[in-house]
Parts: structure tokens; sequence; C-alpha cells
């Protein structure tokens, strides 16, 4: 066998499941794929333990009130499918938009105390969210930290409605 590479080495999103963007959340899309491709863990269990030992391919999507994960090896070939309810991150996402949209609204009026100070609770809602999906992963896949806060991120981008 050779050495296992239990890592990410591409990630989209279903087009067809995401709601709404614009040019911030686009961005914010593009640094979380960015960020997570340059160092990422994971470890899908039921394809590692198939003797699929990396790296993966991802494909992201939401329906009816899941997450759908699809793993695919190097070559494109369907290796693991599954879904997490996201019903325990409703409350989490709501707050993590609020407190983004204070941040950005912050950017642009308030002093930089005050914007150090939406920013800390930020990370720390994005902190909590990245250990719940650990948690709520660990069945299924293995992730390290980091890997599990730029994936909220990403399932943040699938649920952005329009205002």
């Amino acid at each position: 066998m050779s050495n296992p590479d239990y890592r990410l080495i591409d990630i989209k999103l279903d087009e067809r499941t995401i709601l709404w963007r614009n040019a911030d959340i686009e961005q914010e899309r593009r640094v979380a794929i960015f960020d997570l491709l340059e160092g990422n863990e994971f470890k899908p269990i039921a394809a590692a333990d198939a003797g699929h030992h990396g790296p993966y391919k991802l494909l992201l999507g939401v329906e009816d009130g899941r997450l759908d994960v699809t793993v695919s090896n190097g070559d494109d070939i369907q290796i693991d499918a599954f879904q997490v309810a996201l019903s325990p991150f409703r409350r989490t996402i709501r707050e993590y938009f609020a407190i983004c949209d204070s941040y950005y609204q912050a950017i642009r009026q308030a002093s930089p105390g005050q914007i150090e100070t939406i920013d800390m609770a930020r990370r720390g809602i994005h902190n909590d969210a990245a250990e719940l999906l650990k948690e709520r992963l660990e069945t299924r896949a293995i992730v390290d930290f980091d890997t599990a806060r730029r994936l909220f991120t990403l399932i943040c981008v699938l649920h952005i409605k329009g205002h």
C-alpha cells in the first residue's frame, strides 16, 4: 500500500444549491477554498477502510436541511457519499450571519477597538461551529480544526439567501 494522503485536493460547491451570492460572498468562498486546499486533514472513514487512502475531491451541497458530501478520488470516481443534518447548526449559522453583518458595518464606521471586539465575537462563533462540525462528522470523516472551520464557512455560503 502506498502512504496514505488524507487530504483534499479539490472542493466544489453544488451550484444548484447556492441560493444567492454577491462579491463579498464569492470572495469568502474563494478564500475558504484556497485556504482549505493549502492545508487540510480529511479522512473519509468508509473510503479509507475500503482502501482509498487519498487524496480526495469533495462536492458539497445542501438539500432538505442536510449537507450532502460526495467524496471522489483523484480520478473523479465517487468513493463515498454521506449526509450531515444541519439542524444543529441553524442557530449558529444565524448568529454567524448576524455578527458578520455587524462586522462589515463596523469596518465602515466603527473605531478599531469596536471592530476588534466584534471580530473576536465572530471568531468565537466560528470556532464553536468548527468544533460542532468536527463532532457531527466524526462517524463519517476525520478532519482537523482548521479544516472544519473552513468547511463551516462553505456551509454558510451554501445557506446565504438574498436580503
